[in-house]
Order: structure tokens, then C-alpha cells, then sequence
């Protein structure tokens, strides 16, 4: 039985441990929080800072494999692990690349990939001085994370609430839709993709608010999106699953924008919505078995439940029961003990042959369910 440790206990590690249940692994996670998601379901839960070099290493150093659940983990001792025989899925080396959004672009434009156009910044001194290449979005270089890092400037007085520290300023696009590609590659560099989705974000808090996959785009498009996500996931050169997020504008041209190296949030819907989901693909390639099915059963919608604003404290579930009665609707509730503003409390997954109807169902129950403080 391999032994296979999750760095982070959060939803993504909770969710990837459910499908943990079908296949022959004992599962480890670090995590410093012993109330954490991923908690229950672990066979094993080491508390730990996943940033630590020495955490991780002990952690990992008598496991046969490594995951992530985020990025924001030790690398270096990764690194060691790596080169004592350990496999980490993704390889050191891609999260190296992926982990800071400087590297991040230099890797996109160095190997010919569309991306939006971009400057380094410094510091908030250095990002003054760029006040010609508005409009345009601050990005952090390490330490992003669900919207938070972020900033759209329009205007020469919006450079204040940039970054004093390292990071990017990208030439904002004229998006017309936020697609997301989930793309598995396996060990041997076997490949699949998954039907692309469309992302619609809150702009308030910069965060996905709800999604539909398959996207409806043209073939060519289609065509397109696939192709440059393939050569992302490709020149990366590691087994794993990767979320890459592209910009379509207007005119059909596409930019990649950013890439995850680990299950995704826009991927939530495969649980339901696909015969192998994300998170059974991971273990696929983790445990070195044919990758699966990445067709959909049915057109999928996900509406992410978050904390709603003016409430901090115990969460409770305001209109669940109404949400749990409709037909295909898929109540996922990630077991957090304490809500706050714009925290990601859980998701609901909507399958229905109708767009319409999934766009119908995801308003009704982003409108009905609410997570508030007791």
C-alpha cells in the first residue's frame, strides 16, 4: 500500500482524500490546524507548518509520495525529498516555477505561450513609475491566494494600493470569457483534458462566483484554448494535474493567465459532472494507473458558498434544507468551524442537460443559501 502524504488540510485535501477511499493508500496530511477539513478523513494527521523546512521534511521522508493542496509550501525541503526518492506531484521544479507569479509570466513568455503583457515591479517606489502602462492589474509576486494579491489599477492614483514588494503589472485584457483548462498528465507523459469551463467572477471580492462546463465557445476557439494549455502543461515538464486559467477576448485571441499546479476549485464540478473526477485523476497519477474518463456525464454549474459579509464566528447554514430539496443540486459542505467574509465555506454542484436551467439554479442558490455567524 503506498504511503501518501497531502501538504495542507484544507478543502482541496478533504475532497481529494474522499476519493482516497476507492484506492489502496494510506494518507498523511500536514496541516497546523487539528481542526482543519482534511482532519477526519486522513489516516494519519501530523500537525506541522507546511512552509517549515524541517516540518516538511520529517513529514515526508518516510512517505513514497507527496502532493500539494496550495502552493505556498517549503520547496527547498521538497527538493531534498525529491532527491532522496521521494515523488512529489508536481515535481519541485514546475511548483518553483508556478509558485511566484514573476517566474510565473518569465516561464509563459520565455517559451512562446500567450500572455498578457507585463512589467516587473520592485516595490511600490518602482511601481509609480509605471503609471504608462495603465490599465493594468498589480499582481504580488509569492503569496496570492483567492483574489487576495491582487489589484486593478485604472487610473495614476490607483498605483497606491499596489505592492511593496516584487511583483508583476500586467496590461489588463478586454476579456470576453475567464475559461479554466484542468489538464492530468501521467508519469509516462500521457495526457487528457477535461471539457473546458466558464469562470464568472464577483468583482467585489475577486473571487469565482459561480461556473459552467462545459463553456460554450467556438471550435476554433475550442481548438485553440486546448493547444496552449497542452503546451503550458507540457513545458512544465511534470506528472500531475494542473489548472490553467485562459483569457478569450473579443476577437477570439487567447492569453493564458494563470496556472495551478494541484486540483482546483474549477474543477469542483468533475465529482458529479464527470466519470473521473479531479480528484480520482491525482490519484490515477499518484499511484501510476491508467488516467481516466474526462468526459462529462452531464453540463455542470458550481456556485461557491461563501461567508457572508458582516458575519465572523460559528457558521450556520441559512436556507440549506430549500437547497438540499431540488432535483441534481449536490450540497458540498467543507466541515469549517468558524466563517468570516468572503471565506470559501463550500460549493454546490448543479447538473442539467439546460443551460438555462443551470444558470437559473446557480442565481436561486446563490440567493437562497447563506453562510452567517450564529
Amino acid at each position: 500500500m503506498l504511503r501518501v502524504g497531502i501538504l495542507g488540510g484544507g478543502q482541496l485535501g478533504r475532497m481529494l482524500l474522499q476519493a482516497a477511499a476507492n484506492y489502496p493508500v494510506e494518507t498523511y496530511v500536514l496541516e497546523n490546524d487539528e481542526a482543519c477539513p482534511a482532519a477526519l478523513l486522513c489516516r494519519h494527521f501530523v500537525k506541522g507548518d507546511i512552509r517549515n523546512f524541517d516540518d516538511v521534511y520529517n513529514f515526508g521522508k518516510g512517505l513514497d509520495a507527496l502532493t500539494i493542496e496550495i502552493e505556498s509550501v517549503n520547496e527547498d525541503a521538497l527538493e531534498k525529498l525529491e532527491a532522496e526518492g521521494v515523488k512529489v506531484y508536481p515535481r519541485t521544479a514546475a511548483l518553483r516555477t508556478i509558485k511566484n507569479k514573476i517566474t510565473q509570466k518569465q516561464f509563459y513568455s520565455g517559451n512562446g505561450i500567450p500572455t498578457a503583457e507585463y512589467l516587473v515591479t520592485e516595490n511600490l517606489n518602482d511601481l509609480r513609475s509605471k503609471d504608462h502602462f495603465l490599465p493594468a492589474v498589480h499582481k504580488i509576486g509569492q503569496g496570492g491566494y483567492d483574489g487576495r494579491g491582487v489589484q486593478l489599477m485604472h487610473k495614476k492614483e490607483d498605483l497606491e494600493k499596489g505592492f511593496d514588494a516584487p511583483g508583476v503589472l500586467e496590461k489588463m485584457v478586454n476579456v470576453d470569457k475567464e475559461i479554466a483548462m484542468l489538464v492530468a498528465i501521467g508519469g509516462k507523459g500521457e495526457t487528457v483534458v477535461y471539457p473546458p469551463v466558464d469562470m464568472v467572477f464577483d468583482n467585489r471580492l475577486n473571487l469565482l462566483d459561480y461556473q459552467i462546463s462545459p463553456a460554450d465557445l467556438q471550435q476554433q476557439t475550442l481548438w485553440k484554448i486546448e493547444a496552449i494549455a497542452m503546451r503550458v502543461v507540457k513545458e512544465l515538464k511534470s506528472p500531475g494535474i494542473f489548472a490553467v486559467e485562459l483569457f478569450v477576448n473579443r476577437g477570439g485571441d487567447v492569453f493564458v493567465n494563470e496556472t495551478a499546479p494541484r486540483v482546483h476549485n474549477s474543477g469542483h464540478h468533475t465529482i458529479e459532472g464527470n466519470y473521473s473526477s479531479q480528484f480520482d485523476m491525482l490519484w490515477r497519477i499518484i499511484l501510476g494507473y491508467p488516467l481516466g474518463n474526462t468526459d462529462a456525464i452531464l453540463p455542470a454549474a458550481i456556485v461557491n458558498l461563501l461567508g457572508e459579509e458582516g458575519h465572523s464566528g460559528e457558521a450556520h447554514y441559512e436556507g440549506l434544507d430549500e437547497v438540499l430539496q431540488m432535483d441534481n443540486a449536490f450540497v458540498h459542505i467543507y466541515g469549517k468551524r468558524e466563517t468570516r467574509p468572503g471565506r470559501k465555506m463550500g460549493h454546490v454542484t448543479i447538473l442539467s442537460k439546460e443551460k438555462h436551467d443551470l444558470v437559473y439554479k446557480a442565481h436561486k442558490i446563490k440567493n437562497t443559501l447563506k453562510v452567517v455567524s450564529k
